[in-house]
């Protein structure tokens, strides 16, 4: 083990740690997924000091006896019912200091802190074959499920192909969209779809389930605005009133080439109807007449969801790079 690394609990994330974190995570991020964009420095301070939602955040900097920031661990622990066993990690080396222990020393650190708030499961993600893994599977997380990544770039869509998909007629059915917070009039709906997310594929991942209410959707969009960024989303609502599927995309702050797309669902009753397709290709069209700087929509799938990869490559999207999700039993670590 390094002697030489000191691995510092942040209790008040400051501005200077927070660029310390920044650096840490930029040259990883550089190295292990080129490519990538890595977060700016006011999104890595709104992450380490905005409570997430349904948790709560630990956070570990390590440094080298020079004061360089060398890694950082960041673990997030669910306390929202259904997922009260749960925590994720977050863990980036410097490359250049890399195979020295330092990872070993934050991890050590980490699984001491998921025992002391009593939870059994700790879920981490890693480039596929990539050192993150090879280092996981030392510590003993096993391989719980495969992402793949897609890319969707904007001045490569067939426009009219698109509009002819948004524009498709769906009887029954009618679009509408928001910016952040849901209005008061469909918060009791959008909660009622997002359950639909409980269905989707976790492959062998004890991920638990989350139940969704006005509030809790109220309380995700202002997460989101509290750290800068902003979250569009379409949904399709049947004439009764139901909201019967949404997609979401969530624009990071300041002027970004390249948006995540978040939740993407369609309630079990209401499959079947190319409803999917259609708030996807509506929320396409929206981000092309609202958001000119926007140029890329990134997304990821679980391998064995055939469905919603059919749907993205009916758009457009193209994989472009792969994930995965280990999960270690902390219980019996």
């Amino acid at each position: 083990m390094p002697t030489s690394v000191h691995v510092n609990p942040l209790q008040r994330v400051s501005a200077a740690e927070a660029n310390a974190w920044h650096r840490v995570v930029a040259a990883s991020t550089a190295h292990d997924l080129p490519g990538v964009p890595v977060p700016d420095p006011g999104q890595i301070h709104a992450q380490l000091t905005r409570a997430p939602l349904g948790g709560h955040r630990l956070t570990w900097l390590a440094t080298a006896a020079d004061g360089v920031p060398v890694a950082v661990a960041g673990l997030r622990v669910f306390t929202s019912p259904g997922q009260e066993h749960l925590a994720e990690l977050e863990l980036h080396v410097d490359p250049a200091h890399r195979r020295l222990g330092t990872g070993s020393l934050l991890m050590s650190a980490v699984v001491a802190a998921c025992r002391a708030e009593n939870r059994r499961s700790l879920i981490a993600t890693a480039a596929a074959d990539g050192p993150g893994e090879a280092f996981g599977a030392r510590w003993g997380f096993r391989r719980a499920l495969t992402l793949d990544h897609l890319l969707l770039r904007l001045d490569e869509t067939d426009r009219a192909d698109l509009r002819q998909v948004a524009d498709a007629e769906h009887p029954g059915y009618r679009l509408t969209g928001w910016t952040g917070t849901v209005p008061d009039g469909l918060a009791a709906a959008f909660a009622t779809a997002k359950n639909a997310m409980n269905d989707m594929p976790v492959g062998d991942m004890d991920y638990g389930s989350v139940a969704w209410d006005a509030d809790r959707v109220r309380d995700m969009a202002a997460v989101v605005a509290d750290r800068g960024d902003t979250l569009l989303t379409v949904a399709a609502v049947h004439d009764d009133g139901t909201m019967a599927g949404y997609t979401e995309i969530l624009i990071p702050r300041g002027v970004p080439s390249r948006v995540q797309q978040y939740d993407t669902a369609v309630v079990p009753a209401h499959r079947g109807h190319g409803l999917g397709l259609w708030v996807k290709a509506a929320m396409v069209r929206r981000l092309r007449a609202e958001h000119a700087s926007v140029t890329e929509i990134e997304t990821d799938n679980a391998e064995d969801n055939v469905h919603m990869l059919a749907v993205n490559h009916r758009l457009g999207f193209r994989s472009y790079r792969r994930t995965r999700e280990f999960q270690l039993d902390v219980s019996a670590s």
